[in-house]
């Protein structure tokens, strides 16, 4: 029975050393987290190899095509560089200014009793115009000479008494007072005279100034008071307004750097050409001459005024109205001329693509001069005769082969010669370049330094 109770009592104790046991039989299981990690490599270097593959057959794809694509002919429009004439032009912003602008007014006080003129209408100088009431001064004029007829009559009178006075002084019978009395007032008389004839001249001048006239041959614009309404000499709105169209200046602006040159030019010419074209500078509205320039520049703009003149007989230009200028300065003779599209800019410079023997293109380096729109100076890299590419340019690499045409389609059978009535400027980096007026909505640049 002790022993019994031993062992019961101490439960724990005899299975603790079992379960020591059986746990130490028992397999661990291996950690497998390198497994995992090769395998992630394994993907990595897959990737990595399939996509240099890739690569690899995207860069011969890439070669392959550039090399077909090399073997094909590019279509281009090339035209043939020749020697001519360049013009030399200044451009400048200009605004159309009446010759001659006049706002006619009354010069008496009076009702408008006629008006013969229709507002718009063109009016030769001493046309007549307004018809102011003449009768006050009509009647002013009667006064006068009234006046006059009274004061004539007082000095027969005065002169008839001053020649007895005379007779009577001679003979001792009257004091020599009294002739001089008579002979002052024989004066006077006179005086009045004068005045009365000068009162008669002012009348007939005023029945003169009640019929207005054109002081100048020009167009009547809107009028400003309409018949029967009281004028005043002193108004300041006047009748009308004319403006003289034919001719008609241009008030333009040029830099102050290109100031040298103009003046030169001017001195040398009695005459500079000009031409003015419309807002968009594309079309030319008129020809005309450089009449003079202001004597002083304006610092805030740095800028100097000149005037041109243009007979205007077909009433193209219009006062106020916005134009461009081209004034004609020199003229570049025998110089080698091509299309300004020709001429691309580059790292190295200027360049442009030559059409060799073989129909292909040789990249060339060129030194541009004086430019117009179209048209290009080249002071050196291509020689007259010689073929050069003026489209198609972006597909083109030195020893590109080509296919000419025409800008209209098909082979080309002659080279185009570009025309161009704009003026020119300079190219950039061009060290011959001239200076340009600042930039304008509708206005096209001219020389440029």
């Amino acid at each position: 029975m002790g022993s019994r109770q031993t062992i019961e009592s101490h439960p724990a104790a005899e299975r603790t050393p079992l379960l020591s046991e059986e746990l130490a039989l028992t397999p661990r299981k291996p950690r497998r987290w390198w497994i995992w990690l090769l395998i992630l490599v394994i993907l990595g270097v897959a990737v990595w190899y399939f996509r240099g593959v890739a690569q690899q057959q995207s860069l011969k794809s890439s070669a392959t095509a550039r090399a077909q694509a090399g073997n094909q002919a590019v279509p281009v429009v090339v035209t043939t560089a020749r020697a001519g004439d360049l013009p030399v032009y200044f451009t400048g912003l200009g605004t159309v200014t009446a010759f001659y602008t006049v706002t006619v007014h009354s010069r008496v006080d009076g009702q408008i009793m006629t008006v013969y003129f229709k507002e718009g209408q063109f009016v030769q100088k001493d046309e007549a115009l307004v018809e102011i009431d003449p009768r006050p001064y009509q009647v002013q004029l009667e006064q006068a000479q009234g006046q006059l007829a009274k004061d004539t009559a007082t000095l027969q009178d005065a002169t008839l008494n001053f020649n007895r006075y005379t007779v009577l002084f001679a003979e001792g019978v009257i004091p020599k007072q009294q002739l001089d009395t008579q002979t002052s007032t024989m004066d006077q008389t006179k005086g009045a005279i004068t005045s009365d004839q000068a009162a008669i001249d002012s009348a007939k001048l005023e029945l003169i100034y009640c019929h207005v006239i054109a002081p100048i041959s020009g167009r009547i614009g809107l009028r400003l008071v309409d018949p029967g309404n009281i004028v005043h000499a002193s108004d300041a709105t006047g009748l009308i307004v004319i403006t003289q169209l034919q001719p008609i200046a241009v008030i333009f602006t040029l830099p102050q750097d290109e100031l040298p040159e103009v003046y030169k030019a001017l001195r040398a010419h009695d005459r500079l050409p000009v031409d003015a074209y419309d807002r968009d500078d594309t079309t030319k509205i008129a020809s005309g001459f450089l009449q003079t320039m202001d004597n002083q520049i304006d610092t805030t703009t740095g800028t100097y005024k000149l005037k041109a003149v243009f007979s205007n007989q077909d009433n193209a230009l219009f006062p106020n109205q916005f134009v461009n200028i081209h004034l004609l300065v020199d003229t570049q003779h025998n110089v080698t001329i091509i299309p300004g599209a020709a001429v691309q800019r580059g790292p190295d410079g200027n360049y442009v693509y030559v059409v060799n023997p073989g129909n292909t293109v040789k990249v060339r380096t060129v030194t541009v001069g004086l430019t117009t729109g179209s048209s290009i100076v080249i002071d050196s890299g291509v020689q007259p005769g010689e073929q050069v590419v003026t489209d198609g340019l972006d597909k083109l690499t030195d020893g590109s082969k080509i296919q000419t045409h025409n800008p209209t389609g098909g082979p080309a059978t002659s080279p185009q010669r570009p025309t161009s009535t704009s003026p020119p400027r300079k190219a950039p980096n061009s060290p011959k370049s001239q200076a340009q007026p600042p930039a304008h909505p509708g206005h096209a640049g001219g020389p440029q330094k």
